[in-house]
């Protein structure tokens, strides 16, 4: 839909609304005359003060909306299912359908933007640039640096020039947020090439830099356990998260997540990795793993939920990826830890893993702004204003405390000097079952919120797991082992701390028809032929090599690298003045 027919169909619209509302003003005050005043009537006098502050009071009607969370894993449910939610539903009347998905992403929010069948609020995850295109999100600016929304413009405002797309209209209410100072965060929430604990201690706490060294460890723990029939490595590539195998070769080259390419910190010039030198070495890696019988080889069909299922089956020893993205396996599998300390060894343990001695690893990542993901109310939103009054409300201090720490005397406490801190108890009885219950799994991430590095107004982390003492409390002896073993205080430690970019991360610069059709073309590609590459007999390497980048070569990527060049460099500009 244009831009003009979008203006013309809401003139309509408030037209016909207007004349609902008077329609249905006339009748109730018709209704009611007999025993009520009209709240402003010329010929009625002044109100009191009472009356007036009776109906301020007054509550409004309970309202559920419908909301679709672009992210596999999750099962549906209504928000005030949870504590926290059910609180929330009793402060603003509001309560919220939350559904996730299921299946293929762009299938599902294709036949969304097809049918305009939108739920009420929308987070389209990698889906995001197809709706906006299609006038799928109302406009947000009217709402940040509105003074009705005091909390919406603190955390909003101070970006609100960086959140407007081309169209002139902000879509989403980002989730890379900052408020407060920058809390740094302990680990192990990032990505990283991450292997079972019981392979660490049996080698003896070995530091393993190098990719050869890593699939070193885990060859000769493979071969010293024959009867476990262990995977020795395995990669996720189901929809959309095929990106943690391709994203592989850029972290090993030492480079962060900037998504499709590598960005030079001098010149700013954004070259793709996928057919280098960095990339060949990669799959050539993995192909000799697959040889040696090291490799999962149904990695290449199994979807997420099996690879969740893999990874706590206790057979995998290793894999790379986001720490998010194997949350629900962590989770899982540090229950079973806590309820019997012998099984810690199946956790996982992040490594960074590069191609070289030489390499400066680069998986932590600096401060950023992740400009196309996001939450946004749709078009067909049967009432707005209530969302962004709920958004309002859940932007409070007081609010985002509550979702991301709980209640004060059942999920923290406070010291004398006002430190926010939980018992070891507290900890203990945070399984994944009562985080979903309570609430925190469900205002984890996929709302407007504080971003997860921010501090509350009096210090505190705005996060549980970023507060010190929380961290330090949360180790089990296990924990406390290897970390003294590798003489850390916290994962992050073992990492080398990252480069300032401010255009970080350069995925999360909006892309236009022509980037997104190069990246699907690419994705293609890599979809057929990285699965060859890596199971193929190691003499037909070099051939399957050539034809995938002979296949690589019929794509604009000259047209693609300068198009990221160019924005990168316009960023640069903005950060400079």
């Amino acid at each position: 839909m244009t831009r003009r027919r979008w203006l013309i169909s809401f003139m309509c619209l408030m037209v016909i609304l207007a004349l609902v509302l008077t329609a249905c003003g006339s009748k109730e005050s018709t209704e009611t005359e007999q025993t009520e005043t009209p709240s402003s009537s010329p010929s009625s006098g002044q109100e009191t003060e009472e009356k007036k502050e009776e109906e301020t009071e007054k509550p409004k009607e309970k309202v559920t909306f419908t909301m679709f969370v672009a992210v596999q894993g999750k099962k549906d449910m209504y928000m005030n299912e949870t504590k926290i939610g059910k609180i929330l539903e009793e402060q603003t009347g509001v309560n919220f359908k939350v559904e996730y998905l299921v299946g293929e992403l762009q299938t599902k929010i294709g036949t969304m933007i097809a049918s305009g069948d939108y739920p009420d609020v929308l987070v389209p995850d990698d889906g995001i640039e197809a709706v906006v295109q299609a006038g799928g999100f109302i406009d947000l600016s009217p709402y940040i640096g509105n003074e009705k929304y005091p909390n919406i413009n603190k955390v909003y405002g101070p970006i609100k020039e960086r959140m407007v797309w081309d169209d002139g209209t902000i879509p989403i209410f980002v989730f890379s947020t900052q408020v407060g100072e920058f809390q740094p965060d302990p680990g192990p929430n990032m990505t990283a090439f991450w292997i079972q604990r019981r392979v660490l201690e049996w080698a003896g706490f070995p530091r393993l830099k190098t990719v050869d060294e890593y699939f070193d460890v885990i060859e000769r723990f493979v071969k010293a356990h024959p009867d476990e029939k262990l995977i020795g490595f395995t990669t996720l590539t189901d929809d959309w998260r095929f990106f943690a195998t391709t994203n592989a070769p850029n972290h090993l080259a030492g480079y962060p997540n900037d998504g499709e390419v590598m960005v030079d910190l001098n010149t700013y010039e954004a070259r793709i990795y996928a057919g280098t030198e960095w990339d060949k070495r990669w799959w050539k890696k993995l192909n000799e793993i697959n040889a040696k019988g090291l490799f999962d080889r149904a990695a290449f069909t199994d979807n997420y939920d099996q690879y969740i299922a893999k990874l706590t089956s206790h057979k995998v020893l290793g894999m790379c990826d986001q720490a998010w993205q194997i949350g629900d396996a962590q989770a899982a599998l540090s229950d079973a830890a806590r309820a019997n300390p012998e099984e810690d060894g199946y956790r996982y343990f992040p490594l960074p893993i590069v191609f070289d001695e030489t390499i400066k690893d680069q998986y932590l990542e600096p401060v950023q702004f992740v400009k196309n993901r996001g939450w946004g109310i749709t078009v067909k939103c049967k009432d707005p204003e209530r969302v962004i009054e709920f958004v309002d409300h859940l932007l409070k201090e007081e609010t985002q405390i509550l979702v991301k720490w709980g209640i004060e005397g059942e999920t923290y406490l406070r010291d004398e000097n006002g430190r926010m801190y939980r018992t070891q108890e507290m900890i203990d009885m945070m399984d994944q079952k009562f985080n979903e219950e309570y609430g925190f799994t469900m205002f984890s991430w996929d709302w407007p919120h504080w971003g997860t590095a921010s501090t509350l107004s009096d210090g505190n982390a705005a996060v549980p797991g970023r507060q010190p003492e929380i961290f330090e409390l949360s180790l089990t002896e296990a924990d406390k082992k290897f970390f003294q073993a590798y003489g850390i205080k916290t994962y992050a430690d073992l990492f080398s701390p990252p480069d300032e970019r401010p255009w970080y991360p350069a995925w999360g610069i909006p892309r236009g028809p022509e980037q997104q059709l190069f990246e699907q073309q690419k994705a293609d590609v890599q979809r057929k032929y990285i699965p060859k590459l890596v199971l193929c007999e190691p003499e037909e390497f070099e051939k399957v090599w050539e034809e995938y980048v002979a296949e690589l070569n019929k794509l604009d990527i000259e047209g693609y690298e300068r198009w990221f060049t160019e924005e990168i460099k316009k960023i640069m500009e903005t950060v400079k003045k």
